[in-house]
């Protein structure tokens, strides 16, 4: 039974601006209270931020270390595993992955086998533990199918996790159409793919009534249109990473494949749109998209290399570059990376306040390291951030107010 206080710290509580110094209570499993001191075993966090754990809301493999190091209490697993989670058994299964270290939220494959042409059974997922339902990397094109999907999804009260980008005209593209492209010779594709497939899907979503969280949204233009969508009252989130936020398209010049994602990176003014975005609150959350690809994925020519990022040690250092910036405060971050995915999932944590779980990190946001690929505790080292010197680091986090190591 855990009894303890952590003090001396400035916490992340809800509905405050900045961190405040204040001492955080734990009985068990359960935060119980915010203020004095009460129990005699104690934590010092002096000079430290206490943070409720990260929820990532966008992860492809369940990497214990890099969630470790990177402050991930919590992770939703994307549908794209082998085999893929269409049905109980694996929604069950993929679940007890992060025990008892860390939860594990597997998201229900929208369709059997992801093919996108017969919708998958979500009720038996939903009460298996899905908390969302999601479409993975793919789009789906047919939108009668993706009607009654999102009107399933409304009947079953869970939200639906889509990919954007119209496939039809992404084809085998690897870069967003443009100068970057151009005179590198890739296959590429208009931006306004993203938002083809984001309109569409905003009139479907208003037709059913469905809640929809677009996992990467990455263009000016279905940012534009999500605004709106919110400002007259739709049900609907958007994501993005720091990919997207930190970096534009040039990174592309030297074909270095660490760079290559789905959606690809953006013009300058996308990234510029997306950095606005996490600013005026159209953006909800801030993922990794942790993908960890090993050798024999990305030593390839860029065309034919693997898309994705070994995400997830690195988020929070990376996001806090946000704050540096002052784009945003500390606790409009802990929003995107905590508070907003745990709504999203409908999961009782993501805020430091009496009766949440106490699923805890302590950070201290001056501490200076190096992103390093070779030193990586991801499964994979492919980050496209290697040997960029960063701040911020996690000292100790708390699962159900039990440390982990």
């Amino acid at each position: 039974m855990t009894r303890l206080s952590i003090i001396g710290g400035k916490a992340i509580l809800p509905d405050q601006a900045e961190a405040q110094r204040t001492n955080i209570n734990i009985d068990r499993d359960e935060i119980a209270g915010v203020g004095t001191a009460e129990n005699s075993e104690t934590i010092d966090a002096s000079g430290l931020i206490i943070a409720p754990g990260i929820i990532d809301l966008s992860v492809f493999a369940t990497d214990k270390p890099a969630f470790r190091f990177g402050g991930i209490t919590r992770a939703a697993l994307m549908p794209d595993q082998s085999p893929v989670h269409d049905d109980p058994a694996t929604i069950q299964f993929a679940g007890l992955k992060g025990k008892p270290d860390f939860w594990v939220h597997p998201l229900a494959a929208a369709t059997q086998g992801l093919e996108n042409k017969q919708i998958a059974e979500i009720a038996l997922m939903k009460d298996a533990g899905a908390k969302a339902v999601s479409t993975g990397r793919s789009w789906i094109s047919d939108s009668g199918l993706m009607l009654r999907l999102m009107q399933y999804c409304t009947d079953l009260d869970l939200p639906l996790i889509v990919h954007s980008e119209d496939h039809d005209l992404t084809a085998n593209a690897v870069a967003t159409s443009g100068e970057t492209a151009t005179r590198l010779g890739l296959s590429n594709a208009p931006a306004m793919a993203e938002a083809l497939a984001v309109a569409r899907d905003l009139i479907l979503a208003e037709e059913s009534g469905a809640h929809i969280h677009f996992r990467q949204i990455t263009t000016a233009k279905a940012l534009e249109l999500i605004r709106g969508a919110k400002s007259n009252g739709l049900a609907v989130t958007c994501g993005v990473t720091p990919a997207h936020l930190l970096l534009s398209d040039d990174a592309l010049a030297d074909y270095r494949t660490f760079n290559r994602f789905s959606p690809p990176l953006r013009a300058q003014q996308d990234r510029e749109a997306c950095l606005a975005a996490v600013a005026d609150g159209t953006i909800d959350v801030i993922s990794s998209g942790h993908n960890p690809q090993g050798p024999e994925g990305k030593r390839l020519p860029f065309s034919e290399a693997r898309s994705g990022m070994a995400g997830a040690e690195t988020l929070l250092a990376l996001s806090l570059s946000l704050v540096r910036d002052e784009t945003i405060s500390i606790c409009r971050l802990f929003e995107l990376l905590a508070r907003n995915p745990a709504r999203i999932l409908g999961i009782d944590a993501g805020d430091i306040a009496e009766g949440k779980q106490a699923d805890l990190i302590l950070i201290d946001p001056d501490a200076p390291w190096q992103i390093d690929s070779n030193k990586m505790a991801a499964l994979a080292g492919n980050t496209p951030f290697d040997k960029l010197p960063v701040q911020g680091l996690v000292t100790k986090m708390m699962k159900g107010g039990k440390v982990i190591d």
